[in-house]
Order: structure tokens, then sequence, then C-alpha cells
């Protein structure tokens, strides 16, 4: 099966990662791809993390950026509750990436609130990709 340019690549970012996180990475990218998805592309993914995707109810734009920041090594705020947001950059929190069901979770969630729908698979290899880069 063929990896990501990702993992090709031989990204410096995962030799840093705890091996638990790189296998849960390494699980959902192939999983992604076994559902169609092509080589992933963190810059697609950057790209994705500060589209806007419309106007929340709140008044704010639907972006990933708008409650996780832009730079992902940050402390986000939830935009209704106020609530922190620990860092999703595996570099400074390396709780990040390490289980497969609450990536799958969160990205869920996140992506029906921020796109309006469930991101497909590319859209989620390519938010990992970028994420773990991070």
């Amino acid at each position: 099966m063929k990896l990501s340019k990702l993992f090709a690549a031989g990204c410096s970012s995962l030799i840093f990662m705890s091996g638990a996180s790189a296998t849960a990475l390494t699980d959902l990218l192939q999983q992604y791809q076994k559902q169609g998805a092509q080589q992933f592309d963190a810059q697609a993914g950057k790209t994705l993390w500060t589209h806007s995707f419309g106007v929340s109810s709140e008044g704010k734009d639907r972006r990933c950026a708008t409650c996780h920041t832009e730079d992902l090594r940050q402390t986000g705020k939830h935009m209704k509750t106020g609530k922190s947001i620990e860092p999703l950059a595996p570099s400074v929190n390396t709780k990040r990436l390490t289980d497969v069901a609450e990536i799958e979770k969160w990205l869920k969630r996140n992506c029906e609130w921020t796109l309006g729908r469930e991101c497909s698979a590319q859209e989620k290899g390519d938010f990992l990709s970028f994420i773990s880069m991070q």
C-alpha cells in the first residue's frame, strides 16, 4: 500500500513523536487511504485550517483556527463556552494524535460544526498531516 507523502518523505516531526502517537497516526492515514484518499498534503491541511466556512451564530468565522488558533502550539479557546483548548501541536502537547478513537471523535465533531458536514477521508488525512508537523 502506498504511504502518504508525509511518511514517504520521512517527516522529521514524526521522529520526535511517541511510538503510540506515530502508530495511531499511521493507522488512521492508512485507513483513510483504504477509503479512497490519495497522497496527503500538509499544505492542503493548512489551507483548510485557515479557510472560513461561513459565519457562526456568534458572528465569528467558522474556521478551525477560530478556536484552536493559527499557531497550533498555543492554547485555544472554545468560541461558545470560552473553555481553554490545549494546544494541538504534538511538539508541545505529547497527548495529541495518540488515540485513534479520540482523533476520530474530535474530527467528526469539529468537521460537522466547522464545515457543516463530516470531513472526507482526504480532508482528515490532510488535516492530520498538517497537525502532525506542528
